[in-house]
């Protein structure tokens, strides 16, 4: 099982350049830029969504990723959850095999009960800079991403913006993601703490607020 540990950061469009800048200069790299595209599956019935947490496909530029989540618990924008990721031959969902790695008994219960009644709900499409940063022994993936998230509802398209900064532990302690944020918020204005994932948005353009 892996644990993710990451800050999100709502990053207000007129301080993208700042937050750019600022990132350039702490990690000592341009950064690296991609383009990712995330489809979201649950059940009619949101089955996955009342288990707190979320499958989707993404695509990158090395190839197809497929990803199984639990909400965990969120404060400040700091968020801690289970996560598990692996590469998939293309955009379809290998259940069996995420099945096989998740070793948390009610988050294997949700996905089994859900994996025959699996649609794709909503998508999440953004550009990521990257960069990493090293602090307090730590290392740390800052990336700024911005897009949108669309789901179509009865014919209807419904979009909502995405403009972030995601702090994401890779390696050391994870108070490290709390020191490099408070450099940033100093450095930019306008930063704020989000405790809602990119998933939870989706559900909430999608549904109305469910979670």
């Amino acid at each position: 099982m892996g644990m993710e540990h990451e800050i999100k950061l709502s990053l207000p469009t007129g301080q993208v350049g700042a937050a750019t800048q600022w990132l350039i200069q702490r990690a000592g790299s341009k950064g690296r830029t991609i383009t990712l595209e995330n489809s979201y599956y649950d059940t009619p019935s949101l089955t996955l969504a009342r288990a707190k947490s979320a499958v989707r496909v993404r695509r990158t530029p090395d190839g197809w990723l497929q990803t199984y989540k639990t909400v965990g618990t969120s404060s400040g924008g700091l968020h801690s959850r289970h996560e598990w990721e692996m590469p998939i031959k293309g955009n379809a969902l290998e259940i069996d095999a995420l099945l096989a790695a998740c070793d948390d008994e009610p988050s294997k219960q949700a996905l089994r009960s859900a994996r025959d009644d699996l649609i794709p709900l909503f998508s999440t499409n953004f550009s990521r800079t990257i960069w990493h940063v090293s602090i307090d022994g730590a290392d740390v993936e800052a990336a700024i991403d911005q897009g949108e998230v669309v789901a179509v509802v009865n014919g209807e398209t419904r979009r909502a913006p995405i403009c972030e900064i995601e702090l994401e532990l890779k390696h050391g302690d994870a108070g490290a993601l709390n020191a490099l944020s408070a450099e940033l918020a100093q450095a930019v204005h306008g930063l704020r703490p989000d405790d809602v994932s990119k998933a939870q948005r989706g559900y909430r353009l999608r549904e109305g607020g469910l979670q």
